[in-house]
């Protein structure tokens, strides 16, 4: 089953039970190599499922030693599928290394 790491809406109960039908099991970890940025966002059904106008973005720094704490998710194919229908243009999903150890996917910010 696919790990994806969220930092942002992603982790909201309500945002899980829109786009999965249920609320995901997660736990907490960090991404290394990116630091926190902000995107303002436009697409009507992101707004009414968040509720919100500006949503966290990861942007690339390199260096290990920044960290943005999270939750990783544990999903199915489908589910991953679902995820990449909710991110808005601006996003785009990479495989990026966890404080854990462990690599999950994650939505950073397109260059």
């Amino acid at each position: 089953m696919p790990l994806l790491f969220s930092y942002g809406t992603l982790r909201d109960p309500a945002v899980q039970i829109a786009n999965f039908g249920r609320p995901l099991a997660g736990r907490d970890d960090s991404v290394l190599g990116f630091r926190l940025g902000q995107v303002e966002i436009t697409d009507p059904h992101v707004l009414a499922v968040s509720g919100l106008t500006h949503h966290p973005i990861l942007v690339a720094t390199g260096d290990p030693a920044d960290a943005v704490a999270g939750a990783v998710l544990t999903l199915t194919d489908d589910d991953l599928l679902r995820a990449d229908e909710y991110e808005v243009d601006d996003y785009h999903r990479i495989e990026a290394p966890l404080a854990s150890g462990d690599t999950a996917w994650v939505y950073v910010g397109r260059k």
